[in-house]
């Protein structure tokens, strides 16, 4: 394997990006450390607690149906690119009939964030909650099974 020049400036430019933010948060810790009522570790602590909840990052990072999520996600975008997919079934529970529906692969018709969009006998547009999928079928064995 050959390092090529632009390997080289890769890694320089990645280096002084990483020493660039090491500085930066160095000029944080050390310019809101000395700040008085910060010199306390509680109302740092409590001080940092509000601002990750204010600013949602504390629900994004761990969020425990984000993994869940992103495999039903990856499951449903290999079943809308398949050729064959009218071979696939997917099992979701409908809350309004409280019993568990089979949707046939080749209604779906897109795949937004947290819901699967099919077309229905009438060709209307149906949502449903991607959570709420617990299997998909590929010639009615089990293809995919949530947890």
């Amino acid at each position: 394997m050959m390092i090529t020049k632009e390997d080289i400036k890769k890694y320089f430019w990645a280096l002084l990006g990483a020493i660039g933010m090491i500085f930066f948060w160095a000029g944080v810790w050390d310019g809101i450390g000395t700040l008085p009522f910060i010199e306390n570790i509680w109302i740092s602590l409590i001080v940092g607690l509000a601002i990750l909840t204010f600013s949602g990052t504390i629900y994004k990072e761990f969020d425990p149906l984000k993994e869940m999520e992103e495999a039903v996600h990856l499951q449903l975008h290999k079943v809308h690119g398949h050729p064959q997919k009218k071979e696939f079934h997917i099992k979701y529970y409908d809350r309004i009939k409280k019993k568990n529906l089979l949707l046939r692969g080749d209604s779906i018709r897109r795949i937004e964030r947290g819901f699967v969009v099919f077309h229905d006998e009438r060709g209307e547009e149906n949502f449903i909650p991607s959570h709420r999928v617990s299997e998909i079928l590929h010639k009615g064995k089990s293809y995919w099974r949530g947890k």
